[in-house]
């Protein structure tokens, strides 16, 4: 199986779930999309299809896993196998404390052999290619020394994709919020082992906002990973497709792209406690810098969740928000 990750959308808690996946694939049709990580936990004694049910029309898409122990995260993939997500990604980076006290996320970068015992125990038990997400290295950790020998010892395992966000995790000292902004980005540490590791296929993410940006990038790495700004203003995907994969064809306009989303918030109504605000509250970035995108932030975010709320209320959001020349913009 291949997958194409010259571009992809971070996975992000609370955020990627798969009402914004189904509304990003609206906007690109090649981007790949990772899911929110999921926890061996919540696979092996949660609610399966809960965690890991998606619409086919967010293909390609990835399941990021969070755990640490080789046997419950190969049975994660077995379990996983039956919903044909196109890639499986272990966690190695993420630093909140709900994550370390379960010793997995970024406390694996201080222990590669587990890591590496951890993916090929996936592998052997995954349909989809394994990848790994990690970061350049956690607290006194030397910067490149110990990158390259977790790379080389997880790959040695059989991994061939390692997702690099080129800042180090502080485990202790820095919320999760300030380990997303206060360690400095090191770009230069990932395009170095890109170089030393040319037959590994390395992404980069951190700090990515345009598709200018990207392609400055992708001069050094195989694939980018563009995070929150992909979330606060979606829009920025709309030029992938024909920048980054030779896609000619005309993306959707803002105003189309809600269009779209009406018949799938229809659905979800249909849905046992399905609300519109599932579906509306990854959609309040969609016009950010257009003229109406405060009008249309606002309506949204006090009337989806009235009682009995339905496609109504985004019809007469959409309705503050001009059509205007420039809606689909080359981002």
């Amino acid at each position: 199986m291949t997958v194409n990750r010259r571009i992809s959308v971070a996975p992000m808690m609370d955020w990627t779930d798969r009402h914004d996946r189904y509304f990003l694939r609206q906007i690109s049709r090649h981007t790949l999309l990772y899911t929110e990580m999921v926890t061996t936990g919540a696979i092996l004694h949660g609610g399966v299809e809960r965690h890991l049910r998606y619409n086919d029309a967010e293909h390609p898409v990835a399941l990021q896993l969070g755990g640490s122990d080789p046997d419950d995260l190969a049975h994660a993939c077995e379990i996983a196998n039956d919903y044909a997500y196109d890639e499986i990604n272990l966690n190695c980076g993420c630093p909140s404390d709900r994550v370390q006290n379960g010793a997995f996320g970024a406390c694996l970068m201080a222990t590669p052999d587990v890591v590496a015992k951890c993916v090929k125990s996936m592998i052997s038990a995954s349909n989809a290619p394994v990848t790994v997400k990690n970061r350049i290295g956690i607290d006194d950790q030397e910067d490149y020394p110990s990158l390259k020998r977790f790379t080389e010892t997880v790959a040695e395992a059989g991994c061939k994709t390692f997702i690099v966000h080129a800042r180090k995790a502080w485990l202790k000292g820095l919320s999760p919020k300030e380990n997303r902004e206060v360690p400095p980005l090191k770009y230069e540490l990932v395009y170095q082992l890109k170089q030393e590791f040319p037959e590994l296929e390395i992404l980069i993410n951190g700090g990515i906002k345009t598709l200018d940006e990207t392609a400055e990038h992708l001069k050094h790495i195989d694939g980018v990973m563009i995070g929150r700004e992909a979330y606060q203003n979606p829009y920025v995907l709309a030029d992938v497709d024909r920048r980054f994969y030779g896609d000619d064809a005309k993306p959707l306009s803002r105003h189309q792209v809600v269009e779209a989303m009406l018949p799938y918030i229809e659905e979800h109504l249909k849905e046992e406690n399905g609300t519109i605000g599932h579906v509306t509250r990854h959609m309040l970035g969609l016009f950010q810098q257009m003229r109406g995108a405060k009008q249309w932030r606002r309506y949204l975010s006090e009337n989806a969740h009235r009682k009995g709320a339905g496609t109504e209320v985004v019809r007469e959001a959409l309705a503050l928000v001009p059509e205007q020349d420039d809606e689909v913009l080359s981002a």
